[in-house]
């Protein structure tokens, strides 16, 4: 499906793009079970596209299947886009990926694998990470929370998930490098009704805080318990506290390290543009809008003296929607947008 993005006059808020007989190709699954998500990209990056004459897209549905991607990447590589924005499965962009590679086009991409760009030295792929990595995660964790509670009584549990126990290490790791030991180390059984017991434990061990690698509803029923049985107790975890409320409610003071959703760190303008386009700001919206104003400014930069449009993104910093944006050496974006937030008791607000 091939689209020109010309006929939506709307004020430019970003960047000063003169973008005459730009094709960029659009990658992402606007059918199938992961349809919803795709089309948010889809929509943001038409919309970031409608803002600037000349650009032309075409739109590649994509599936979410290793063998959807067959021959995905030739075909993109014929109809001669200049680069390519989206790809929200891994196993498509790697099988993709070396026909890009081939012929020299660019990848601008929210997938968080970290395989796509740690492998840039044996590969070559041309990838370009706009969101944070999959690791980044446990990494941000563990920085914050070691530097806030240097004095406090920590202790750290799991629920025995990889996700749980990648959480639990990384911070155990980051305060034994910080000469920091938790007073209590555990692996609680989750998804009971209550945790009177690992609360009981907690309290006996003396901790005052505790980072819980778990999901929300145990991290509720855990801060639910400790507040019953009288025991003022600091709980952190991660992103999982994004999910939505299941049964027992979170309580006032719970932290989450996570980064800000999208909506929250958009300009003004952004938002009110995509407003005018009856488009909600939600899930990819902003990462797909993002992704071409990062496409359209390496251009420009291009156009002024870099040699290609893979340098340009390899050394440019770009001003868009989700922040500023600019690659390491690997492709993954420098900036580093994970926050510490606190629970007021109907949202999170980041804590300054």
């Amino acid at each position: 499906m091939r689209i020109a993005a010309l006929l939506v006059s709307l004020v430019v808020f970003s960047l000063p793009v003169s973008a005459q007989d730009l094709r960029l190709g659009v990658v992402a699954p606007t059918s199938g079970s992961f349809a919803r998500l795709g089309q948010q990209w889809v929509d943001g990056a038409l919309a970031a596209a409608r803002m600037h004459e000349g650009v032309e897209l075409e739109v590649f549905d994509s599936g979410c299947d290793e063998e959807d991607a067959v021959d995905l990447g030739q075909r993109i590589v014929e109809s001669g886009v200049t680069a390519v924005a989206g790809f929200l499965c891994t196993p498509v962009a790697t099988a993709a990926l070396p026909a890009l590679t081939e012929a020299a086009i660019p990848l601008v991409t929210a997938i968080r694998s970290t395989g796509l760009t740690d492998q840039r030295s044996q590969t070559g792929w041309p990838v370009f990470r706009i969101g944070p990595r999959a690791d980044e995660e446990r990494a941000a964790l563990a920085e914050i929370l070691t530097a806030r509670w240097r004095e406090d009584f920590f202790a750290i549990v799991d629920d025995g998930t990889i996700y749980g126990r990648e959480l639990a290490e990384s911070f155990r790791a980051s305060a034994e490098e910080a000469e920091l030991e938790p007073v209590y180390v555990d692996t609680y059984r989750p998804q009971l009704d209550n945790q009177i017991g690992l609360v009981g434990r907690l309290r006996r061990a003396g901790a005052t805080h505790v980072m819980v690698g778990g999901d929300r509803s145990d991290i509720a029923i855990i801060a639910r318990d400790a507040a019953e049985l009288g025991i003022t107790l600091t709980i952190a975890g991660g992103e999982a506290l994004r999910a939505e409320s299941s049964g027992v409610q979170l309580r006032e003071g719970v932290l989450m390290i996570a980064p800000p959703l999208w909506e929250e760190t958009a300009t003004p303008e952004a938002l009110e543009a995509l407003e005018a386009q009856k488009i909600v700001p939600d899930g990819y919206v902003l990462p797909g809008f993002a992704s071409i104003e990062v496409l359209l400014a390496a251009h420009e930069q291009m156009q002024s003296g870099e040699n290609s449009l893979i340098e340009a993104l390899t050394k440019g910093s770009f001003r868009t929607v989700i922040g500023t944006v600019s690659f390491d050496d690997k492709g993954d974006r420098e900036q580093q947008i994970y926050r510490l937030h606190r629970y007021d008791g109907q949202a999170f607000q980041e804590v300054e």
